[in-house]
């Protein structure tokens, strides 16, 4: 496992971890994604590096392949034309392109084969960027339910909602009632107040008639004598 992948595993094994404890899971989330774009970033400037020292390699390797050909071909002619020196010459050239050839393809399949790792490694950011991004919008919909909910919450609370409207209405009648019992009980006492005035007047009529009978029959008797 190369160094770059290790890196990579340990920071995603501590994310959920992270998440578990963070009060803010988006905001860890945005950092853990803004690291992975500049990981991908790394990787594919790293891709394009190796693509092009793969290509050079093989152009390497196609030369050495032309010039083998080429001194083998000359060999045969110099052989033909009874140069035996010349085509000696011609095949240890031949022979140094083989080695040539030998010691570039090596390095163009190990070069090779680190492309294929970073082009792997490559992808799976890309897609691990994908995942996180969607769980990102995930939470972001979750809190954004959840902040609905408190709104709505305190405009319930604001708003008379979740009272008891029966028994609000029934305090209502009750101060109504009372209200309506004192008014009763203020006529009440103005009319006791009335007829006592009534009954007070007839009393004192009445004592005055009976005064001015017994004055008038003391007249009476005074005149008789």
């Amino acid at each position: 496992m190369s160094v770059f992948r290790r890196i990579r595993d340990i920071t995603v094994a501590t994310l959920n971890e992270k998440l578990e404890q963070s009060q803010d899971p988006v905001r860890l989330i945005d950092q853990f994604l803004h690291t992975t774009r500049e990981d991908i970033t790394e990787a594919e400037k790293l891709v394009r590096q190796c693509e092009t020292h793969a290509r050079q390699l093989k152009q390497q390797v196609d030369q050495a392949e032309t010039m083998k050909y080429k001194r083998e071909e000359q060999a045969l002619l110099a052989l033909k034309a009874g140069e035996e020196h010349l085509a000696k010459l011609a095949l240890q050239e031949k022979l140094i392109y083989e080695e040539k050839i030998e010691q570039y393809q090596g390095l163009l399949d190990a070069s090779l084969e680190s492309l294929r790792e970073i082009e792997e490694q490559l992808g799976e950011l890309r897609m691990e960027y994908q995942t996180v991004y969607s769980k990102r919008q995930y939470y972001v919909a979750r809190m954004e339910t959840l902040r609905l909910q408190q709104k709505m919450n305190e405009r319930t609370g604001a708003y008379g909602g979740g009272h008891d409207v029966p028994k609000m209405f029934n305090r209502l009648e009750d101060r109504i009632t009372d209200w309506e019992l004192e008014a009763k009980s203020l006529r009440d006492v103005r009319r006791m107040g009335s007829e006592y005035l009534d009954q007070a007047a007839h009393s004192v009529s009445s004592t005055l008639e009976k005064e001015l009978a017994r004055l008038k029959q003391k007249l009476d008797n005074s005149g008789k004598e």
